[in-house]
């Protein structure tokens, strides 16, 4: 149950993509720029500060890869058919997430098993 992607869809994954590295490159530059220690107040805010990009840097890098694999996945199997149980993916959830590769009943089940998991 193969679905060829479409140069749109395929130009829409491939700008999220360009998107995500843009994101992650600006935040890896104010990362890498020095802290300005001035006082004990300043400092622990900055911290908690990059503590929150060094996160939403791990957030973006996942974003990626989700990205590749999707654009893999698009070009190997069909694109918008979910990678678990082979239905296709409602196109609205594509629209909002084009990197993803399972349809949201699987992603809701991986979720729970990830959370009983852990």
């Amino acid at each position: 149950m193969s679905k060829k992607i479409t140069k749109t869809q395929l130009a829409v994954l491939k700008q999220e993509r360009e998107h995500t590295l843009a994101e992650l490159e600006n935040l890896r530059q104010e990362l890498r720029l020095e802290m300005e220690i001035e006082d004990v107040d300043e400092v622990a805010s900055e911290l908690i500060e990059r503590d929150k990009m060094y996160s939403l840097i791990l957030t973006l890098e996942r974003k990626l890869e989700d990205i590749d694999h999707a654009i893999k996945k698009a070009q190997e199997h069909g694109y918008g058919i979910c990678e678990r149980c082979g239905k296709p993916i409602d196109p609205e959830r594509l629209e909002i997430f084009p990197e993803t590769t399972l349809c949201i009943d699987c992603k809701r089940e991986n979720e729970r098993l990830a959370r009983a998991s852990s």
